[in-house]
């Protein structure tokens, strides 16, 4: 299993290198695709078993926490970036849902997926729906905290008029990342649900995917926005506010043992 683990990881960090023909830095873009096809480990062997739903799975959390949620944070902070926004987001869509499709087929060529008899608990479709909501306001909570104290400590140099910036936004600005959080707690849904695997466990993988995909992968890469001090502090900044936020996500949409206990033994009375 282990050399099939492995050969995962390394052919399903090969579509990144897509990026490296316009921009060089093939063993930088392979790096970033393997850590990336890492994180999805758990999904390849505890997610669905057919390929097209783990494409189903891996393509929302790729395309809205990879591509869009991380466009549009460089969006409201890195004026240079917005010179060519529409092409980085056309280019990252493509590449991540290659990247997606990959991962799904690895894991079905490779016999990944295990056989387990762990059934997922599941919320129903309008408390899920709330989750989702209120994952938006843990994230901007998460932000605010982690955030700020990034921005005081290490950041301030690099963006002196992220500040200014923020204020003239106003509320918008708090809309902006609750819409965010919500958009990536809606990503990891599918994760969350299919994910075969005790309620910890799937916690602890889904908030490293949420954080390797809208961080730990993308500034592995060199950049011609961000120096190597920079991009370092961005992903311990991200650790913070994405794992948080897929920890959060799992304990909300996934009932405990006591919660699934608690309609049983109310049936068994009435009865």
């Amino acid at each position: 299993m282990k050399p099939r683990m492995v050969l995962y990881c390394l052919l399903g960090g090969l579509p990144t290198t897509i990026a490296a023909l316009g921009m060089g830095g093939l063993a930088s873009w392979w790096l970033s695709g393997i850590v990336l096809a890492a994180a999805f480990v758990p999904v390849a062997l505890f997610g669905p078993r057919r390929a097209l739903t783990q494409f189903g799975v891996i393509a929302p959390v790729l395309f809205l926490v990879t591509a869009f949620c991380t466009w549009t944070e460089a969006m409201l902070f890195m004026p240079d970036f917005r010179q060519s926004a529409v092409r980085n987001l056309v280019g990252g869509t493509v590449m991540y849902l290659i990247v997606a499709a990959v991962l799904a087929a690895l894991a079905a060529m490779l016999k990944l997926p295990r056989a387990s008899d762990h059934t997922v608990p599941h919320r129903s479709l309008p408390k899920a729906m709330v989750v989702v909501v209120a994952g938006g306001f843990a994230y901007a909570v998460y932000y605010l905290i982690f955030g700020a104290i990034t921005y005081q400590y290490f950041t301030h140099g690099y963006y002196p008029e992220a500040a200014h910036q923020a204020e003239r936004l106003g509320l918008w600005f708090w809309g902006i990342q609750i819409g965010r959080g919500a958009l990536m707690t809606l990503a990891v849904l599918p994760v969350i649900y299919t994910l075969r695997m005790k309620r910890w466990h799937a916690a602890l993988a889904v908030a490293t995917i949420i954080w390797v995909a809208g961080g730990l992968s993308p500034l592995l890469v060199p950049n011609a926005f961000m120096g190597t001090t920079q991009r370092l502090i961005h992903i311990v900044e991200i650790l913070a506010q994405n794992a948080s936020l897929g920890i959060t996500a799992v304990f909300l949409l996934r009932p405990g043992t006591a919660e699934r206990r608690a309609p049983t033994a109310a049936t068994t009375m009435a009865a």
